[in-house]
């Protein structure tokens, strides 16, 4: 993994800010230039911990990741774009995504000045273990050679999800960083790639509060690494990067772990249920199977599909200019009432 980090990184002397210098309890802070006076009545006039250790703490407790493995960012997309800047040099090294896959991969990638390239997944949007070979930093004089790989899983926007012995096949193979996206790794039963962590240096997970948690308004993402790599992202990262608003809503969610994934089953039930009932609708040529809060399905024609739902107050995400995504749209699992109006709504339009 070492090899890998771009040689600035490696050098690089991190700030040193003031709550790094001091923890615990003390009766007068003077030390970061905050204002005394605590206008909002909750704190918010103090730094936060800059190293999220509480709620490190408490992501160990009821997820059982070791803190030692953790660093949280400013959502998972913070995560991302850090992964990209300590690994890749500009102009010069490339990664590697699957489409149809999330967005951000290549948007962030640009920013950064570094090439992408691409592995279509085949029609069952699962990933061509032979075909992702050619792409390893082993076989670089090929000039197919990438530093990250970026797997979604489940996928967004298919809900599929990529099992773990191919996961694990990848990180045998691959001389870079497997990066695997677990967004909504919640609503799936596939084993989560966190189990591979100690076994292979190269591998990365991300996981979210956006999804299951509900807290998509919080921003707050985990990266579960080796502890070497969690070293160099908190090394990376901006000091304060997730603010105490933000830590204090995902410990209080953390409180309510196991109604959440009562809830989690519930949206589960309901995913699989209308999975059947789209199915019926004369407009739906497919729906397919789905890991995530989600169904992608494909549709005779998603742009009048959509604006029809959108002039009656209903969102859908249409995905027809995503590659092998031509007419499909893509449906939130929401409430039992959400899912029913949409239901409806579709079962009266006519092409």
């Amino acid at each position: 993994m070492k090899d890998l980090i771009r040689d600035n990184i490696k050098n690089l002397i991190p700030y040193s800010c003031a709550r790094d210098e001091f923890s615990g309890v003390a009766e007068v802070y003077l030390d970061a230039n905050e204002n005394y006076y605590d206008y909002s009545g909750k704190g918010y006039n103090r730094y936060p911990d800059p190293h999220c250790m509480e709620l490190r703490e408490q992501i160990q407790n009821k997820m059982g990741l070791p803190t030692i493995n953790t660093v949280i960012g400013n959502g998972s997309d913070e995560l991302i774009d850090n992964l990209i800047r300590i690994f890749c040099e500009p102009n010069k090294d490339s990664i590697l995504i699957m489409p149809p896959t999330y967005g951000a991969y290549k948007v962030f990638s640009d920013i950064n000045a570094v090439e992408v390239k691409s592995l279509l997944l085949k029609e069952d949007f699962l990933i061509d273990l032979e075909e992702f070979k050619k792409f390893s930093i082993i076989n670089k004089e090929d000039g197919n050679s990438c530093k990250l790989a970026f797997i979604c899983s489940p996928n967004n926007p298919t809900g599929e999800s990529q099992d773990i012995s191919v996961i694990e096949d990848m990180a045998k193979s691959f001389g870079g960083m497997l990066i695997i996206d677990e967004a909504y790794a919640e609503f799936s039963d596939k084993v989560s790639a966190t189990s591979l962590i100690n076994k292979y240096p190269n591998i990365v997970v991300l996981k979210t509060f956006s999804k299951c948690y509900g807290l998509a308004g919080a921003r707050v993402g985990i990266m579960v690494s080796s502890s070497e790599l969690c070293s160099v992202m908190n090394s990376v990262k901006a000091p304060y990067n997730v603010g105490f608003p933000s830590q204090r809503a995902a410990l209080d969610l953390l409180k309510k772990h196991d109604e959440i994934i009562r809830e989690r089953d519930e949206v589960v039930i309901r995913r699989d249920e209308y999975f059947t009932k789209f199915l019926t609708l004369e407009i739906v040529e497919k729906v397919y199977k789905s890991d995530a809060n989600f169904l992608l399905m494909k549709t005779k024609d998603s742009n009048k599909i959509c604006s029809i739902l959108q002039s009656k107050g209903i969102i859908i995400r249409n995905r027809n200019k995503v590659i092998h995504c031509e007419n499909c749209v893509r449906i939130t699992i929401g409430s039992k009432s959400e899912c029913e109006r949409v239901y409806k709504e579709m079962s009266e339009i006519v092409l």
